[in-house]
């Protein structure tokens, strides 16, 4: 009797709602009085769709009543109401420290957010397959990659707890949360997992990855159309680490562009990034698919084609010169072969001279070669310290 007496209460409730909603939405067949108050199923849910779907209120011939449909738009409205308070909570005045910030320096989280932080990644990285997410590590990878805007980053995570970069990682953290980029805090372990192991400086910032640049540029770009321009050219370049370091070297010296192989070089991963302390972030590396086509294009065009080989090793198509020897008179492409072959063969038939560095002593057996990353950073300086103007 009781049930009863709640079903016949509620109803009539709907039912008074339902009437001011059919004065607005002119659906007269809605309203019920006192002693129709047995509503079915099918007719509670015509009613109520009336109410809150008013263009929606004449349904279809053979439409199945769906009492789901009711509270999947309850929760939409309820999530789009959360997006709504979140966006506006992260809004910070300029200038000062947001609460995310001071709860970055005073607050820790419990050991269970480690956890909680990889399953987020790993989440984030499910829902995102069409764009594979990867974590950059480091204070300069992650600062830069915010500021530069060639990754749409995810989150930020950050070591919990005071140390020596306590103000480098929250300035990144302001520049994270200025960008509309969640910051989270978690453990030193946590870190390590999401970066393998390697040195992430108390930082990891999950974002879409980098990948070669392959729109073709004029050669003479605003800021060399007044010198001779130099390119360099890798040539199977495969150790992260190393192309880290040449990018950074070339970065500083000044090379024109970077140009490698896309098939059988290294790609440029959050290891590269760190290698170079950020400069990956900074400029671009182009792909090619096939390095002989762009030299040949190049040299077509008065180019100068500059290969490297070791001391001991010579063409006889081709002059050996010490790079000091060697002065840069037009456009050049420096070809840096990749670690232990060095140059291909079918590269170094196109090379119009050939530099080596030559040693300052004798070398014991086994050590008579650089590494192809001090090897580049020492030519480059040699040919750009001799480039005169156009």
């Amino acid at each position: 009797m009781s049930k009863l007496l709640k079903a016949n209460m509620q109803a009539w409730k709907t039912s008074i709602q339902i009437l001011l909603a059919s004065n607005r939405t002119g659906i007269r067949c809605c309203s019920a009085g006192l002693k129709d108050l047995h509503f079915t199923q099918r007719e509670a849910y015509s009613c109520t769709r009336a109410l809150f779907c008013p263009r929606d209120s004449v349904s279809k011939s053979g439409e199945r009543f769906n009492p789901s449909k009711l509270k999947k738009q309850s929760k939409q409205h309820k999530y789009a109401s959360a997006r709504e308070d979140l966006s506006r909570s992260a809004k910070t005045q300029k200038g000062k420290l947001s609460s995310e910030l001071q709860k970055l320096r005073f607050e820790d989280f419990s050991e269970s957010e480690r956890g909680r932080a990889l399953r987020h990644a790993g989440k984030e990285s499910e829902l995102n397959e069409d764009e594979h997410l990867e974590i950059v590590f480091g204070v300069a990878p992650c600062l830069l990659a915010l500021t530069q805007n060639r990754r749409r980053p995810s989150r930020l995570f950050v070591k919990s707890g005071d140390g020596p970069q306590r103000d480098t990682l929250l300035r990144v953290c302001q520049e994270a949360l200025r960008r509309g980029v969640q910051v989270q805090r978690v453990s030193k372990p946590t870190l390590d997992k999401m970066c393998g192991g390697k040195v992430h400086q108390g930082l990891c910032l999950q974002a879409s990855p980098l990948e070669f640049a392959t729109e073709e540029k004029p050669a003479r770009s605003p800021e060399v159309k007044n010198h001779r321009a130099l390119w360099l050219v890798l040539d199977g370049v495969q150790d992260p680490m190393n192309l880290g370091a040449i990018l950074r070297s070339a970065y500083f010296l000044g090379v024109d562009r970077i140009a490698s192989s896309i098939h059988d070089s290294c790609p440029l991963t959050p290891t590269v990034s760190k290698a170079s302390a950020g400069v990956m972030e900074v400029t671009q590396v182009f792909g090619y698919s096939s390095l002989k086509d762009m030299i040949k294009v190049k040299a077509e065009e008065g180019w100068q084609v500059v290969g490297t080989v070791g001391l001991e090793e010579s063409s006889p198509k081709s002059t050996v010169l010490p790079c000091s020897d060697f002065k840069m008179s037009r456009h050049t492409l420096l070809l840096m072969g990749g670690e232990g072959d060095g140059l291909s063969p079918e590269l170094r038939q196109m090379c119009d001279v050939l530099l080596t560095i030559p040693p300052r002593r004798n070398l014991h057996p086994g050590v008579e070669s650089l590494n192809v990353s001090v090897a580049t950073g020492i030519l480059l300086h040699s040919l750009l310290s001799t480039r005169t103007g156009s």
